[in-house]
């Protein structure tokens, strides 16, 4: 699956593998659980499913190119960070939040799933400020 950005930056390449992960979690589970339950049930996907991961890192905050903070995320998977939600419906803030990180931090791409409604709600981020190497 290819998803192109305004900037043109190919989503999918990136982020097939871990949408088809989260939406076999979200069909096995369904909504109702609290976020550990579906990042648990994720970590099961992704590694059925070949994909290499991290779970609950701290990503390096930077400010004008100095490290000043680091925040936890759910998982990085190569150059994506991936937050999850378990809530009825996305909040305004739940969307700020996950853009900051990425800037912040530097990744290219972000995913923001919310397990908690009747269908798996998906999000993605490009970092047009990106400088990881």
């Amino acid at each position: 699956m290819s998803v192109t950005s305004e900037k043109g930056y190919d989503f999918g390449k990136d982020t097939s593998g871990i949408i088809g992960a989260a939406i076999e979690t979200h069909k096995e589970l369904g909504a109702g659980f609290q976020e550990v339950v579906y990042q648990r049930a994720l970590a099961l996907e992704l590694e059925a499913a070949g994909i290499e991961f991290t779970r609950e890192v701290n990503v390096p905050v930077f400010y004008k190119g100095k490290h000043i903070d680091t925040r936890r995320v759910d998982f990085v998977i190569g150059d994506c960070i991936v937050e999850i939600k378990a809530r009825k419906e996305l909040l305004p803030e739940d969307l700020i939040q996950t853009l900051s990180y990425l800037r912040a931090s530097g990744y290219k791409v972000a995913l923001l799933l919310n397990f908690g409604a009747q269908k798996l709600e998906i999000k993605r981020f490009a970092n047009d400020r990106a400088h990881r190497e």
